[in-house]
């Protein structure tokens, strides 16, 4: 094995050894976690945590409070943003965590290759065991696990007895791996429930609430479901999450959008049934006021992509990319626009399999404009921007096609020269692009 590779250069070797990015299935892993050793089964406390939409926010809600309690938290979430490091996040000695360092991950990328020795894997499997691998080799209270697609055949499955399993809102996504229907897709994401684990689930709908409902019921496992044994709303500009046994009144997350409560409510709910620490009110309310979580929302105030817009004007990205996750960009947009009124312009770049009408129509009436670009880097086929364009009009919508991002901020200043509001969205991989572009950084392949 080379020992000047870099983690880049492994990562493309990695996605050689497998046809499909994406081939739902255990046997892989297990294979090549019983040849590293079971790592696996060598992890901190593990929380479990799927869902459609809120996965990423409820994690990073989850362990700023964990951390604000003096708990060690390791973190696993997908995809990456700029660099893959994000990924796999360790606890260090100073009670913080932080993303794998590149010597450390150019080390387990290299291992748990040499230990593949060339077998069928996808890139996410074996990147999984690798994650697995520096998990169990550093010290840490608990690891926040989140699912990558689905979950009963994701491969962070393999973890058999979690302390806790999460499921955040479910919605109509990926429909050519995990099914048509609501129930179907629900069915998939209630496999990582467990035989007696207990289970916090977030807002859902009845469709999906039931199927789960009946698998915990099955299983077993002891399982709070919003609506019925916890809830969570804003009052009086703060936050206030009512259990069974307890009401909280806390600070609204720093995250932003009224889509933020409900996972900062399920991620509440989840620190005060972790056995293995005692997680305080006073460490709760310090976690949602730190919590930050990039493309969620995050507004710009500086930068060069800042700088291409006139003065007064606002900046902002989100990841979000289905017709779920465009009701609450929809609905966020519409309370800024309620407390500080400024024409919103929409920078789109969007995955050709993904529902660009069902995500547009969210904004009928309430945007402008919508300028569509191409997705640099993306590993799926993006959609082109000619078929944003033809979608948005569709509708009744204003759309024209754009080089860049840059180009489209500049259209959109030559067509409004006041204050305006520009959301750029539809695309975890665009918003990687974005955040590359911002910070300067060379991105590393999803």
């Amino acid at each position: 094995m080379r020992n000047t590779a870099t983690s880049s250069e492994l990562l493309a070797e990695l996605k050689l050894l497998h046809p499909k990015l994406i081939d739902l299935s255990l046997g892989r892993i297990e294979r090549l976690l019983a040849k590293l050793g079971d790592p696996h089964k060598r992890l901190p406390p593990v929380v479990h945590i799927a869902g459609t939409n809120g996965k990423g926010s409820t994690t990073a809600l989850l362990r700023a409070m964990l951390e604000a309690a003096g708990v060690r938290v390791h973190a696993y979430t997908s995809p990456h943003l700029v660099q893959f490091h994000e990924r796999i996040v360790l606890a260090n000695q100073a009670g913080r965590s932080g993303p794998i360092q590149e010597q450390a991950l150019v080390d387990v990328l290299s291992r748990t290759q040499a230990c593949n020795d060339g077998d069928d894997i996808t890139q996410f499997e074996i990147t999984t065991a690798a994650a697995m691998l520096a998990f169990a080799e550093t010290p840490a209270d608990v690891l926040l696990l989140e699912v990558g697609l689905g979950g009963r055949l994701d491969a962070t499955n393999v973890v058999a007895r979690p302390e806790l399993t999460v499921i955040t809102p479910i919605s109509i996504d990926h429909t050519d791996k995990l099914g048509t229907t609501l129930a179907e897709i629900a069915a998939e994401k209630a496999g990582i429930l467990k035989p007696g684990i207990r289970a916090i689930v977030s807002k859902q709908q009845t469709e999906a609430a039931d199927v789960i409902v009946d698998t915990a019921h099955e299983l077993a496992a002891p399982l709070e479901l919003w609506g019925r044994d916890f809830d969570a709303y804003e009052q009086n500009g703060r936050l206030v999450v009512q259990c069974e046994d307890q009401l909280l009144d806390l600070p609204l997350p720093a995250l932003v959008g009224p889509h933020q409560i409900s996972n900062a409510g399920t991620a509440v709910v989840a620190a005060l049934r972790l056995k293995s620490f005692h997680v305080d009110e006073s460490a709760i309310a310090k976690g949602l006021s730190l919590a930050q979580w990039p493309a969620r929302m995050q507004r710009f105030s500086e930068g060069p992509l800042f700088d291409l817009l006139s003065h007064g004007s606002e900046l902002w990205l989100d990841g979000g990319h289905n017709p779920a996750a465009a009701d609450m960009l929809a609905q966020t947009a519409a309370d800024l626009e309620e407390r500080s009124p400024r024409p919103l312009f929409l920078v789109v770049g969007m995955m050709g399999l993904k529902d660009v009408s069902g995500f547009l129509a969210r904004f009928d009436g309430l945007a402008r404009s919508v300028f569509a670009v191409p997705v640099p880097g993306a590993h799926e086929q993006p959609l082109k921007p000619a078929g944003i364009v033809a979608a948005a009009e569709k509708l009744g919508i204003s759309a024209s096609e754009t080089a860049s991002v840059e180009a489209a901020l500049h259209a959109i200043d030559r067509q409004h020269k006041g204050p305006k509001r520009v959301l750029i969205c539809d695309s975890l991989y665009l918003a990687g692009h974005v955040l590359a572009l911002q910070s300067g950084v060379e991105p590393q392949a999803n």
